[in-house]
């Protein structure tokens, strides 16, 4: 079994590290690494820290492609398949939002199609629900009343409960 020889400079910077104020899991991929230098396999390593062989693997190998700054664990999150960016998205909105605030209903299906004119290509009615959730508009204004209402019961309910009216 080969070890992998790091200098006394490099060792004494992970050490140093693990007393920053780091994520755990960047911690965590230091003490693999030191783990290793002082000779322990990567299998006791595996099992030792509750994580698999592939990830003390992988610990290993990015320390020494790219040291201490490659132990840092990569961002995960955000708009990977975005159709616009943000600021895109805020210019078609201003566009309607001239209309929105002159007290117009904001027609949907013309928002929709503004849309799918911008991107390219057509896109679902919860794409456009969603940016327009993601930018804060919201409905202002509920149904008035169920279009299934029952006005005889209504009326006969207000007699009842409210008898002076």
């Amino acid at each position: 079994m080969q070890m992998v020889k790091y200098t006394k400079r490099q060792i004494r910077q992970l050490k140093t590290a693990l007393h920053w104020k780091i994520p755990e899991a960047q911690r965590q991929r230091i003490q693999m690494v030191l783990l290793r230098e002082s000779g322990m396999a990567q299998p006791a390593i595996a099992a030792a820290m509750g994580v698999s062989l592939s990830t003390v693997n992988r610990a290993h190998m990015a320390y020494a492609h790219g040291g201490i700054k490659a132990l840092k664990p990569k961002p995960n999150g955000g708009r990977k398949r975005e159709n616009m960016t943000l600021a895109e998205e805020k210019a078609l909105l201003a566009r309607f939002a001239k209309a929105a605030g002159a007290g117009e209903m904001l027609n949907i299906l013309d928002l929709k199609r503004a849309y799918e004119q911008a991107i390219g290509h057509e896109t679902s009615n919860s794409t456009v629900y969603n940016l327009l959730d993601r930018h804060r508009w919201r409905k202002l204004m509920p149904r008035p009343f169920h279009p299934k209402r029952d006005v005889e019961a209504q009326k006969a309910f207000k007699k009842t409960a409210f008898p002076a009216l």
